[in-house]
């Protein structure tokens, strides 16, 4: 590759292959049916994923949800294309036995997701000791230019002066 050639997205691959031209245009029916055009998918575009570890079963990540509704506001701002997903939750709190399988679980999950979809990159919400490690294994088994986000402590449950 020259200087003057410009460096291929990873999503490309699925998107934008002229030497797979029939997988090409599968991939592209099937993402239109997310929303996206094909003129967004073959724009160059980066398709960022969104690694989303907040959900109901998981107090202490709840609020990335709303963290990740302004991570893909910003992806959007920067000419990106975001792309959300869930992942395996963990809640010590609530497990039984451990978490720490959970911990392994999301990591493999993970990896799975960002090796076989086509993400040029991803954000990872993170915010406790199991979805931090869990995250940073997957981005470093993966090799995808990664950014973790922190989104701090779970809240301490009082509101108002009550518990």
């Amino acid at each position: 590759m020259t200087e003057s050639t410009p460096r291929r997205l990873r999503s490309q691959l699925w998107f934008d292959d002229p030497s797979h031209a029939d997988l090409t245009a599968l991939y592209v029916e099937r993402y239109m049916n997310q929303g996206l055009t094909r003129a967004e998918l073959q724009s160059g575009r980066p398709i960022i994923g969104i690694a989303q570890t907040g959900s109901d079963l998981t107090p202490c990540n709840r609020h990335h949800i709303e963290l990740a509704k302004r991570v893909k506001d910003g992806i959007r701002d920067a000419g990106g294309i975001p792309m959300e997903f869930p992942v395996h939750p963990i809640a010590e709190q609530s497990r039984r036995p451990t978490a720490a399988l959970d911990r392994n679980l999301a990591y493999l999950g993970l990896v799975e997701v960002l090796h076989g979809y086509p993400l040029d990159g991803v954000v990872l919400t993170t915010g406790c000791d199991k979805t931090t490690p869990a995250c940073l294994m997957a981005a470093a088994t993966t090799d995808l230019p990664s950014i973790v986000l922190s989104g701090g402590p779970m809240l301490d449950g009082w509101h108002k002066g009550q518990r």
